[in-house]
């Protein structure tokens, strides 16, 4: 429901172009060391960087997760010293003209082969904050047909 709310908003602040600015790069490395807490399975700066209220969106369908459900879901892998590791390949940031908040799209070199992340940042007294984290596995389209039908042979996972 939070993302119905801030994406009109975004809109009526009016919007920058994705561009290379010294606000670009911020939010850039921003992202870089959240990505880079994970892979040192740094929770204080991983989950840090998040709203206390922030949703992430995994890859399975029943991955809809609070902060807090995430911080559960992720605990072990944390606990273990080694979360995830997740390299940006490319990324494409826009910021409100107001420069409250941003909202990017990437493509990660992961375990799964190339995923696709975006998310929402709101701009805080602490800095940058991510609002919202999706990440979803790429499918190329010359192998969709066997992935639907690997999908559909599969138990699917209850949507939340």
């Amino acid at each position: 429901m939070r993302l119905l709310v801030i994406l009109p908003f975004m809109f009526l602040a009016g919007t920058t172009q994705a561009q290379t600015t010294p606000k670009h790069e911020a939010i850039g490395k921003f992202v870089d060391a959240w990505h880079k807490a994970a892979a040192d399975a740094n929770a204080t700066v991983f989950f840090g960087s998040m709203a206390d209220d922030a949703m992430y969106i995994g890859t399975d369908s029943s991955e809809l997760w609070t902060k807090s459900e995430f911080m559960s879901f992720a605990k072990p892998y944390f606990d273990r010293g080694k979360a995830w590791d997740f390299k940006p390949l490319s990324r494409d940031v826009h910021v409100t003209s107001d420069g409250n908040f941003a909202w990017f799209s990437e493509l990660l070199s992961t375990w799964m082969g190339t995923c696709r992340g975006s998310g929402i940042l709101k701009k805080t007294p602490q800095g940058w904050k991510i609002e919202q984290y999706h990440l979803s596995v790429t499918v190329p389209n010359d192998i969709i047909k066997d992935f639907i039908s690997l999908v559909k042979s599969h138990k699917p996972s209850p949507a939340k």
